[in-house]
């Protein structure tokens, strides 16, 4: 089998924690100039935003030079330059560092926080703040949680290190336990271990469960109960497919507290209303860490304010404490 060259190294250094854009010209393609493939491949830009980035010798190749707007098309060439950043409302909550060591990063992450740049989320990400704040350009993400999970995420120091990291992930050779408030059903026989199949479409924002061979499954314990008809559990993923947790607490019966997609799709939230975030926590991650050998246990410190202070989190939309 042939191997893929890989691509040169980025003549631009990260800005705000976060990496230039590579593109790759492809191979075959009516384009004359490099501006003209550019301006069809980022048509969303908006008008005369390319022709500035040019004009502005923002767009480089290799060598770190700028590229010419009149440049010829160059199948296989490579260049660089830097995204315009999209307005973004700071997350009003500390992300907090729970193990560092030359090879991994354990961050606990906030609700509200995206794990690493997309979408209208970029700078204020976990990737980009820990990049910024602990002064390590190249660090990167072994796993992922969504943005209105907190929780522990983990990262790596060595990119040459990252495969083995996220192989851990891959082959489920990582334990992960999770806690959630949600409603409590007496009716609801507990423990028990969920198990369906769960297809996630492009561009839909829910994922939903099928008839077919199980993908995922999910064990679900109930930790405690209140009077008030809240229930506090132990959630413990075998698999890791998009919402999984969510989807199947909702097919219980017994949806996630502050879910905005399920049961039913509500409103998007405006920009800054940080109030009654997922009551889901990525508790705990443990392994063993396959460059040292180690046994890593971590826990999370965070609580889920619905539980500790569930008056306050429906008066309020949530505590004001740390999410």
């Amino acid at each position: 089998m042939r191997r893929r060259t890989p691509p040169p190294p980025s003549p631009l250094p990260q800005r705000h924690g976060v990496d230039p854009v590579r593109v790759r010209l492809p191979a075959a393609g009516a384009w004359s100039t490099v501006r003209e493939h550019l301006v069809e491949r980022l048509s969303g830009a908006g008008a005369g935003v390319i022709d500035g980035m040019f004009a502005a010798g923002l767009v480089v190749g290799a060598d770190g030079r700028a590229v010419a707007a009149d440049a010829p098309y160059e199948p296989g060439m490579y260049v660089w330059f830097h995204r315009q950043l999209p307005p973004e409302v700071p997350v009003p909550f500390a992300l907090e560092v729970v193990h560092r060591d030359e090879h991994i990063v354990v961050a606990d992450k906030p609700h509200f926080l995206a794990t690493t740049p997309r979408g209208g989320h970029v700078a204020e990400t976990v990737l980009a703040r820990l990049r910024r704040e602990l002064d390590i350009p190249s660090l990167t993400a072994a796993h992922r949680l969504d943005r209105l999970t907190a929780g522990l995420v983990l990262f790596t120091v060595r990119p040459e290190e990252r495969g083995a990291y996220q192989t851990l992930f891959r082959d489920r050779r990582v334990r992960k336990e999770y806690e959630a408030v949600a409603p409590h059903d007496p009716a609801l026989v507990l423990p028990r271990t969920v198990r369906s199949r769960i297809v996630k479409e492009r561009g839909v924002l829910t994922a939903r469960e099928v008839a077919g061979e199980p993908n995922a499954v999910s064990r679900v314990e109930l930790v405690a109960h209140r009077a008030d008809g809240l229930g506090r559990y132990r959630l413990v993923p075998a698999t890791g497919q998009t919402h999984q947790l969510r989807v199947h607490m909702n097919a219980l019966g017994v949806p996630i507290l502050g879910d905005p997609l399920y049961p039913e799709v509500r409103a998007p939230v405006p920009a800054g209303d940080f109030r009654r975030p997922l009551q889901l926590l990525a508790r705990a991650l443990e392994f063993t860490d396959p460059v040292t050998g180690q046994e890593h246990r971590f826990r999370s410190g965070r609580s889920l304010g619905a539980w500790s202070s569930y008056d306050d989190w429906v008066a309020e939309g949530g505590p004001a404490g740390r999410q």
